[in-house]
């Protein structure tokens, strides 16, 4: 059973520019020709302060250090780390596009811990995540889903509607879910930071090594031949 307090951190960082730079001078890159091999396969890591790494270094998050785990595995990709701590679902739905740029692949949405921490709507938050969803599949982008779920300390009712909001977008849009981004991490004072709620680095490395086969399976990643 999940026990967490009431509310995330609200500090803001404001890092979903860094992506969109990245994959911005990728692309600058590959048309005037200084590219000297195909572009990896990109993935944008979209999310609040879990994803976002609040509390470690931006390479001890669990972002960073999927790609270091997918790289060593022989996976040719990068994963651009667009998290921002406190976000909510319709804060995420408003910086989706700018977020999500031009050059990306793939989007591993892990959102709505915040709706539920600070009691908001089940329902609202299923409507925001759906929508972003149904606008990175229009543009052609693959999307898997790392879902989340609600402390006893809200109640039967809303538990029971909150946890239903990913296994049934999931269905809906026929899209990889892996059912809790916290799984063999929350509650363990050994991979959390004092908050309680935030991996310290090696629980945010326990998230990437679960991580490595959803991801490859989910995105129909080859390893590069040697």
């Amino acid at each position: 059973m999940l026990h967490l307090p009431l509310i995330f951190s609200t500090r803001r960082a404001f890092v979903t520019g860094s992506a969109a730079l990245v994959l911005a001078g990728q692309e600058a890159a590959a048309q005037t020709g200084k590219a000297a091999r195909p572009k990896p396969f990109t993935i944008v890591a979209f999310g609040d302060s879990l994803t976002a790494g609040l509390g470690v270094k931006r390479s001890e998050a669990f972002p960073a250090r999927l790609e270091a785990r997918l790289k060593a595995a022989g996976y040719d990709l990068r994963i651009a780390n667009a998290g921002l701590s406190g976000d909510t679902t319709a804060g995420a739905l408003a910086r989706f596009d700018f977020a999500v740029p031009r050059g990306t692949d793939a989007v591993l949405l892990a959102i709505g811990a915040n709706d539920m921490l600070q009691g908001r709507s089940p329902e609202d938050a299923r409507k925001n995540i759906d929508a972003m969803i149904t606008r990175a599949k229009a543009r052609g982008l693959k999307v898997a889903l790392l879902g989340m779920r609600a402390p006893s300390n809200w109640g039967a009712d809303y538990r029971a509607r909150f946890d239903a909001i990913y296994p049934g977008l999931a269905r809906k849009h026929g899209i990889p879910l892996d059912p809790f981004v916290l799984e063999g991490v929350a509650l363990n004072p050994a991979l959390n930071q004092a908050d309680g709620i935030h991996p310290n680095p090696v629980g945010a490395d326990r998230i990437a090594a679960r991580l490595v086969p959803f991801v490859a399976k989910s995105f129909g990643l080859k390893p590069k031949r040697p």
